[in-house]
Formats: C-alpha cells, sequence, structure tokens
C-alpha cells in the first residue's frame, strides 16, 4: 500500500534492493544503538531526531537517500520521513565509515553489494578488510607522528627545567 507519491507509507514493506537491509548482519544490529528518542506510537523518528541521534545533519541524510547510500525512507501520510531503528544503525554504520576515512564511493559500493544479499558476504569481507587495513595504516602513521611530537615536548620539558635552574643560580 502506498502513501502520498507513490512513496511506502510508514510500515509498509519496502524493497530490499532500494537500499540497506532493515535487519539482519549488515542492517546494523551491532552497529551502536538506535536514537532513544522515539517521536511516534509506532517508534518512528523524524529527520531531526535521526540527525540528533547520529550527530549527522538532516541535509547529509538526504544526501545519502538521493545518492542511494541509504535506501528511501519510509513517509507518514503527511510525507515526512519516518526513520526506524535499523535505519538509525545503518546511518551510524555508515558514519563510522566516514570518520575512518572510507570514501562515499566505497561506501556506495559496500551498500551495493548489502543490497545484493547473502551471495555478496565474501566480497562485502574484502572491502571491509581492505578499509580495516587502510585504518591500521593510517593509525601507524599517526603514531609516529605522535611519537615524534612526543620526544619534541620532552625536550622543551627539558629546557623549560634548565633554563629554570640557571635563573635560580
Amino acid at each position: 500500500m502506498s502513501g502520498a507519491a507513490g512513496r511506502p507509507r510508514l510500515g509498509a514493506a519496502r524493497s530490499e534492493k532500494a537500499g540497506a537491509p532493515r535487519s539482519g548482519a549488515d542492517g546494523a544490529a551491532r552497529f551502536g544503538k538506535a536514537g532513544a528518542a522515539r517521536s511516534g506510537a509506532d517508534g518512528a523518528l523524524t529527520i531531526a531526531e535521526v540527525a540528533a541521534a547520529t550527530g549527522t545533519s538532516a541535509h547529509t541524510l538526504r544526501y545519502y537517500e538521493r545518492i542511494g547510500l541509504i535506501r528511501p525512507v519510509a513517509r507518514a501520510r503527511s510525507g515526512h520521513r519516518r526513520y526506524g531503528p535499523d535505519d538509525v544503525r545503518w546511518v551510524e554504520f555508515l558514519r563510522k565509515l566516514h570518520a575512518t576515512g572510507m570514501p562515499i564511493r566505497r561506501m556506495l559500493a559496500y551498500a551495493a553489494l548489502v543490497r545484493r544479499g547473502e551471495d555478496t558476504i565474501s566480497e562485502r569481507r574484502a572491502l571491509l578488510e581492505a578499509h580495516r587495513d587502510d585504518v591500521a595504516a593510517k593509525l601507524a602513521e599517526q603514531q609516529a607522528h605522535l611519537a615524534i611530537i612526543e620526544k619534541k615536548v620532552l625536550m622543551y620539558l627539558d629546557l623549560e627545567k634548565q633554563s629554570a635552574r640557571r635563573r635560580a643560580s
């Protein structure tokens, strides 16, 4: 059954091919908690509530939906978006990928694999392993930079102590 403008009504079944699945391993059941604020009796969240719960702007949520990174969101009779807990978990997972430097293009590839279903589990794992390796390499580089900065801080502490001793003598 459809709502305004042919969009699925809240709670109506939606095609898995439209975006990320609503449940299961890649539906992100284990990737964070759904927003605690519940707007309706059915537990649906508004775009503002999802934005606040995930640290994502409403503009970004609309953009993610427009480019297919998240599947089309259910609409209330008013036409306003209504997100479910699985939508929130998926957005939280996307935020983690983005925060760790995954390009949108690769996030789109991952989402497409998720939509294709169980036959892509190995490809999804490989994509995430490659990203994990990229993140680990960046972390190692940052650790090396941090070690140099720490060495410099210790040098300045030593110089401050020497200067204080000279002034005291």
